[in-house]
């Protein structure tokens, strides 16, 4: 799920930078310090915009450099459990499919993907299934349900997200797409009427 957040901080504003467009030196100072990082709270930071009611400076003894109250906007994404997501399979291992997700990865589980059974053909690199014919590849676009969040303060490698694709409509989209038509070709020949032979 993505949210706007405004948030309050402060920014050290070095002598180097004195004379120049205060906003500018703001907005490039806080940029490098949030966005690409992770907080507990308000998930991946994404971008950081609208830097705005800069403070006068403030300087503590033996530092040249001033400090400004600052007020910004942060547009964040935060993995919700049970949200459906669209991804792209970005990496294949044995034990499952890495998804990219908005700005970060989740895992599928091999034992996630589908409810056939499914191997990795390492000769391809790619999963096959043993009886449906499914098949996932690197690249492929997949919808998705989030199981479990686990995000950990400023580490985006030690965060964890965990997907399934085995409820009915979620998965590779041709998986979808022929599920739909399958469950429609059901359907109108049920309305047909008559009566079934035995």
């Amino acid at each position: 799920m993505y949210k706007i957040y405004e948030v309050n901080d402060t920014f050290k504003m070095t002598p180097d930078n004195f004379g120049k467009d205060i906003t500018a030196v703001a907005d490039k100072t806080l940029r490098e310090k949030y966005e690409g990082t992770i907080d507990k709270d308000m998930g991946v930071i994404i971008a950081v915009y609208n830097v705005r009611n800069i403070s006068d400076g403030f300087i503590f003894p033996g530092d040249p450099s001033t400090r400004h109250s600052v007020d910004f906007d942060a547009l964040a994404y935060y993995p919700k459990v049970e949200e459906i997501v669209v991804g792209e399979v970005t990496e294949l291992m044995d034990f499952g499919a890495f998804v990219r997700i908005g700005p970060i990865d989740g895992l599928v589980h091999v034992s996630q993907i589908t409810d056939d059974f499914i191997s990795m053909d390492k000769k391809s690199s790619t999963f096959v299934s043993k009886k449906g014919g499914k098949s996932l590849k690197k690249g492929d676009i997949v919808y998705a349900k989030i199981s479990t969040v686990s995000i950990k303060n400023k580490n985006m490698r030690e965060s964890r997200i965990a997907l399934t694709m085995r409820p009915e409509g979620l998965g590779k989209l041709e998986w979808v797409a022929a599920a739909a038509r399958s469950s429609q070709g059901k359907s109108s020949q049920k309305g047909k009427g008559g009566k079934s032979k035995k």
